[in-house]
């Protein structure tokens, strides 16, 4: 083989692996919302925002497919076939009945969850090693961590005495939340009165159902559904001046009272960690599911005073963020 032939075919082979790169087609990763893109459009941006802090530009080196259910978990199987039909390398699912659907529809395809008692729940048989092709990230609250809630309202409200729940009962994460709350309301001498609702034209009759049994405050159980309609949600509050508590930080941002809960941005921040070492070849079986690190308690003067309530001093003092 003459000299030039040799170098030539040298050259090529060195070239191999870097057009077998450039061929590669683009990562897709779907992310799931429960809510909509108008209630919640933070949690999707905080997402795309941490996935371009890794060196991810959609578009360019990455394809991000965006999904919503509207509130809606029985949407959920149409919009995961969908993202599975367009060859979706990952899923990012942000609700405990986005993740089960997901679970059940694919085996195959690497699963991120943002889910409240992914153990509890069946969805992993393990934090540590969840195994299969989930893992994620566990907004799951301690009996603790939720009988604070009517603690919380104990100081907003003193000698409050009975307290509604707003829960849906087709999520199998906020049964449980009922049956702590209940505990820690036989505890405390506190009425609780649940109200179940499934569907938004629900909520007038719950609130009426309150009012009728002289209900002192209420307590919203955050899922899709209260999620999604927290405006609506919020906005009855007000009118039947209800002090309120909620699980998410984004029901006092649209006008509710007080919130405590779990930072869900900083969880769809977090997620981008191992969506980035599962596009590298990692697998979701050997990634640890997260627990909580970072809980906001959050307060709304403003809501307050329209209520005709003073917030404690104290109270204001421990809170993450005061809203005048």
């Amino acid at each position: 083989m003459r000299r030039r032939e040799f170098v030539a075919l040298v050259s090529g082979a060195a070239a191999w692996p870097l057009v077998a790169r450039a061929q590669q087609p683009i990562p897709r990763v779907a992310f799931l919302g429960a809510e909509s893109a108008s209630t919640s459009r933070n949690f999707f941006d905080a997402f795309r925002k941490g996935m371009g802090e890794r060196g991810y530009v959609d578009g360019q080196n990455i394809t991000l497919l965006e999904r919503w259910a509207e509130g809606r978990g029985e949407r959920f199987p149409e919009l995961i076939a969908d993202v599975l039909g367009l060859k979706a390398n990952v899923i990012l699912t942000v609700s405990l009945p986005a993740a089960l659907a997901a679970k059940t529809a694919t085996t195959t395809i690497p699963i991120v969850f943002i889910a409240s008692d992914p153990l509890g729940s069946g969805l992993v048989p393990s934090l540590a090693r969840p195994g299969g092709n989930l893992t994620g990230f566990s907004l799951f609250l301690g009996d603790e961590f939720i009988s604070k809630w009517l603690e919380l309202l104990r100081e907003i409200v003193p000698g409050v005495s009975g307290v509604a729940v707003i829960w849906n009962p087709v999520n199998p994460a906020t049964s449980r939340d009922v049956t702590v709350l209940r505990r820690a309301a036989e505890k405390l001498g506190v009425r609780l009165q649940p109200q179940a609702v499934s569907e938004p034209d629900q909520f007038d009759g719950a609130f009426a159902n309150m009012v009728a049994a002289r209900a002192q405050a209420l307590i919203v159980v955050v899922d899709p559904l209260t999620a999604r309609y927290r405006d609506r949600l919020v906005e009855l509050a007000k009118k039947h001046r209800l002090p309120t508590m909620y699980g998410f930080r984004e029901f006092v941002d649209a006008g509710g009272l007080i919130a405590y809960g779990v930072n869900v941005l900083d969880m769809c921040r977090r997620a981008t960690v191992y969506v980035d070492k599962i596009i590298k070849g990692a697998n979701p079986a050997e990634l640890p599911v997260e627990q909580p690190t970072r809980f906001e308690l959050v307060v709304n003067v403003k809501t307050a005073k329209a209520l005709g309530l003073e917030i404690p001093p104290t109270l204001l003092a421990r809170a993450d963020e005061v809203i005048e």
